[in-house]
């Protein structure tokens, strides 16, 4: 049963604890709380991709399938316990990638928790092969340096081949597989017909400079060193890439899928703390890079905090440099309980506009436009009160995506949430249809209909 709605309050205003509040355009449709064993404490809820009528949901214990045909009535389909945070997920045709960064006993669903020190631990990539989404089938392993925190899907241009971008961080010399400098990334390549032999191909440097030395502040508030990357997103009709690492952001050329170049850097040591993810609008003219001031865990969508730290850094790209053009935060200051800061979302397809649908944890998601870079500007919200209003409990929204038609957030603790987007900015986006979405592997809008063909050729 959805929870009860109330009108918007004012900006100084908290909601009550669970208390929804929302703008008139957005109807809250379905909401789906997460099931045993995805309930319990720590199962926490990731990001999502989709591929035709199906849902897929990433979980600090595994993954589910939702059937999503009929997106006011969302049905779970399967559910996968093989615990690993994040467990981040993307989808190609008949398989499904899971990242793990946590340091296990091994590759195993049966894994338990293992110091990163001992060498036989184990972090990195599953593939799954989910032909049928009712049984999901345990494939392959492949171990990456650091873990896998993220992963980027990268189609090959053979269309039999894809790559998957796994990025990581924090490197220490007492982690026999973790060691520092870490400037780098790991490449692993799947043959799409035989994921079984998927392997790590390459790690390439690309930060032979070291990238930004940080400012020696404390994590996760001073400017964070650049030791790898924490997402990538790339756009590779463009052979384009988007980095969001840690220090500063990057582009990259990735005509040469097995070996990315970084192009341009930008950095922001006054206002960014911790370059987390990155979206091009359609054009791939401009990028979002968000700002994870405080790790995700705390609270920083406040007055003390202002509007310039934790928000998004809009930039144009120029003549194949970064220019930065302005900041975006939400403008609803949140309880001091309430974890929030920018966080994962997609682009809404509105031909010539640049609008977005994003999460903020517990500040909820946010619909803004930023077709004027200097100029950004929000203008639908949905949000929940805290969890708690004694204490600060990690929750809200990780994921917030547009999907043919409809916005699913994945909530850390409120499991799958359906929303309908009613404003006339937007409204046209209806008529675009397509049939995967996994939201760092960006594609320029179809006119309408079915999108992106990834079928063979031959």
């Amino acid at each position: 049963m959805l929870a009860p709605t109330v009108p918007a309050q004012a900006a100084a205003d908290i909601p009550a604890v669970d208390e929804i509040v929302k703008s008139p355009n957005l109807q809250h449709v379905a909401n789906l709380p997460k099931q045993t064993p995805f309930d319990q404490a720590g199962a926490y809820g990731t990001d999502l991709a989709f591929q035709d009528d199906y849902a897929y949901v990433g979980n600090y214990s595994g993954f589910t399938i939702y059937d999503i045909s009929k997106p006011k009535r969302p049905v779970l389909v399967s559910q996968v316990l093989c615990p690993g945070s994040q467990n981040d997920v993307s989808v190609y045709r008949n398989l499904l990638f899971l990242s793990t960064d946590s340091s296990r006993s091994n590759d195993s669903c049966n894994s338990v928790g293992q110091s990163a020190t001992v060498k036989e631990s184990w972090e990195g990539v599953k593939i799954f092969d989910i032909s049928d989404v009712r049984n999901p089938r345990y494939v392959k392993s492949i171990e990456t340096d650091c873990g896998s925190h993220t992963h980027t899907l990268v189609p090959g241009k053979d269309r039999r081949t894809v790559y998957l971008y796994s990025s990581s961080y924090s490197p220490a010399s007492r982690f026999p597989d973790c060691q520092p400098p870490h400037d780098k990334i790991s490449i692993v390549k799947v043959p799409v017909r035989a994921p079984e032999q998927a392997a790590l191909i390459a790690a390439p440097n690309i930060f032979p400079d070291g990238g930004n030395p940080g400012d020696g502040q404390p994590y996760p508030y001073g400017t964070s060193a650049t030791t790898g990357c924490h997402d990538i997103t790339v756009y590779p009709d463009k052979d384009l890439a988007a980095g969001a690492c840690m220090g500063e952001g990057v582009l990259l050329d990735i005509s040469d899928r097995e070996n990315p170049k970084v192009t341009a850097t930008a950095r922001d040591d006054e206002h960014f703390a911790f370059w987390h993810s990155a979206t091009f609008n359609n054009d791939g003219t401009k990028v979002v890079f968000t700002d994870e001031l405080g790790g995700g865990g705390t609270a920083t969508c406040d007055a003390t905090i202002g509007d310039k730290r934790g928000a998004n850094g809009v930039y144009d790209i120029v003549d194949g440099k970064l220019v930065f053009r302005s900041y975006f935060k939400i403008p609803r200051h949140q309880a001091t309980t309430e974890n929030c800061v920018a966080h994962n979302g997609s682009l809404i397809p509105v031909k010539g506009k640049d609008i977005m649908v994003q999460a903020w944890y517990q500040g909820g998601i946010s619909v803004w436009d930023f077709t004027d870079s200097s100029n950004p500007h929000e203008f639908a919200y949905f949000e929940r009160g805290p969890l708690s209003d004694t204490a600060l409990t990690l929750g809200g929204v990780w994921s917030s995506y547009y999907y043919n038609g409809y916005i699913y957030n994945s909530d850390i603790e409120k499991g799958l949430d359906v929303l309908r987007l009613n404003d006339r900015r937007t409204n046209q986006a209806r008529s675009v249809e397509v049939d995967i979405l996994n939201a760092q592997t960006q594609y320029a809008y179809p006119e309408r209909g079915r999108g992106h063909d990834d079928d063979d050729d031959d």
